[in-house]
């Protein structure tokens, strides 16, 4: 086991919220327990054996005499368990044995091994009679078979084999986005625990796991998930791979966005403590600064700051700020203009910051928009055609207008990129400062005497909306 899957095993539970007795999932179970079934129906009817009526009855008394019964029989649970969910059917009992389980691992996470023993001696796998049950109708069934799943795939030295790890993986990540899930705090729980293992967290990646985080996090969800899943983002920026690539997800944007709105402490503490492993974790300090400046460019240092002058009880809290604020400020002082226009394109928020209207700026920079094979260029072309924001729409079109105008090649290359044709597309668009900045970019790729086009800017400029502003007519 890795240092940093040690350090996340080691968080309590009350620490990171795992259980919440609210949750409907713990409701339900609260009200199963109190209707036991009739285990002598089933010894009578020959459902189950002698030997399982023995455990079952005897682990479904009090916690004494389930623990005598454990400590004298220890392989005897996990058999008779296992036993009853392949021989019953009716749908409350399963729900039951299922609390059984659940309890006892909670209970006391090194039971875990009593199943992975015994499948292991059987050389049967411990997953599938647990998994299986994923495909039941009944959504608690379902739902608190998972949780077992995730319970003995993390509080054991036994990882999850990857077939099984994968599928796992892929139910969690399709529940998450199932319509109105009322168990989606349970689902988002197993996911929790899953990822404070180094070993499960790219199996998450390649389930295409943290784009399905960042959906549901750009939408309107409750604040308990909203912390639940970006805590889920924060496990996995303990591997320093992962904090490296997790801004290409667009997570600095989103959890930008919900600093701003959110009144709970909690949320703001897991959010500060994602921003700060995403400048301490990875190993690249220039990832690491353009993970500050992406920050600053979503007007973080200002929620900073806000939060600086509130009073907190939670020493992470204050020790985040503290470190985020050093880390911002330095950052900001490092920053050229070209970082700064860098960072803006790729977080794919653009407005008319004044690097966009500086011809100093274009003329020293046009030619580091060539830099790794176009980058840049390939994101303003990939906003004209995706976009649905006007201001975006007219921002690209007019750093695409000032790229051809400051870099001889500058033509030949948007065209190869396929930028030109969709400039001329916007020319149609309903947005009246669209039309404007695209006729601009048109006429800048049309046009070679630059001394010419000036004139004619300058008289389009004296006919021109302010930006932001509106005008009505045909461009």
């Amino acid at each position: 086991m890795s240092d940093v899957q040690d350090l996340m095993s080691s968080l309590p539970d009350d620490k990171i919220d795992m259980i919440a007795a609210t949750s409907v999932l713990q409701q339900q179970a609260g009200d199963i327990r109190m209707n036991k079934p009739n285990w002598s129906s089933y010894k009578q009817s020959q459902m189950i054996s002698q030997e399982d009526y023995a455990c079952v009855s005897s682990l479904d008394k009090d916690k004494k005499s389930q623990a005598q019964y454990l400590q004298e029989n220890p392989g005897q649970s996990a058999k008779t368990f296992l036993n009853l969910l392949s021989h019953v059917s009716k749908d409350q009992t399963i729900q039951y044995i299922l609390v059984m389980i659940d309890d006892l691992l909670q209970e006391d996470r090194t039971r875990v091994q009593l199943f992975h023993d015994y499948a292991n001696k059987r050389k049967e796998s411990v997953w599938a009679p647990f998994l299986n049950l994923l495909n039941r109708q009944d959504g608690f069934i379902v739902n608190m078979a998972s949780r077992v799943v995730g319970k003995l795939a993390c509080w054991s030295q036994e990882l999850m084999p990857k077939s099984d790890l994968h599928f796992y993986l892929q139910w969690l990540k399709d529940q998450l986005t199932v319509a109105n899930n009322e168990y989606i705090q349970s689902v988002a729980r197993c996911l929790q625990m899953m990822l404070r293992v180094d070993e499960y967290r790219f199996a998450f990646v390649t389930v295409d796991g943290i784009s399905t985080l960042i959906s549901i996090l750009s939408s309107r969800v409750n604040f308990q998930v909203q912390y639940q899943l970006v805590f889920c983002l924060w496990v996995l920026t303990f591997n320093p791979l992962l904090a490296e690539k997790m801004n290409k997800f667009n997570v600095i944007p989103i959890l930008a966005d919900i600093l701003s709105d959110s009144a709970k402490e909690k949320v703001t503490r897991i959010i500060l403590a994602v921003f700060r492993n995403m400048i301490e974790k990875p190993d690249d300090a220039q990832v690491a600064k353009e993970h500050c400046i992406a920050m600053v460019q979503c007007k973080v240092m200002k929620q900073l700051q806000i939060l600086e002058q509130r009073r907190f009880d939670d020493e992470d809290i204050s020790a985040d700020l503290e470190f985020l604020i050093e880390k911002l400020q330095n950052s900001v002082h490092d920053l050229s203009s070209f970082d700064e226009y860098s960072t803006e394109i790729k977080s794919a928020r653009l407005e008319w910051s004044p690097v966009h209207k500086s011809a100093k700026f274009w003329r020293e920079n046009a030619q580091r928009l060539n830099e790794k094979n176009y980058e840049l260029l390939r994101i303003l072309v990939h906003l004209l055609e995706t976009s649905k924001d006007p201001l975006v729409l007219s921002v690209a079109s007019y750093d695409i207008g000032e790229y051809v105008r400051h870099y001889p090649r500058g033509k030949h290359v948007i065209e190869q990129l396929g930028g030109k044709q969709l400039v001329m597309q916007l020319l149609g668009h309903d947005d009246p400062n669209v039309r404007y900045e695209a006729l601009l970019a048109v006429q800048k790729l049309m046009v070679h005497n630059w001394e010419y086009l000036g004139k004619q800017l300058e008289k389009e400029s004296e006919k021109a909306p302010q930006s932001g502003s509106t005008i009505s007519g045909k461009a």
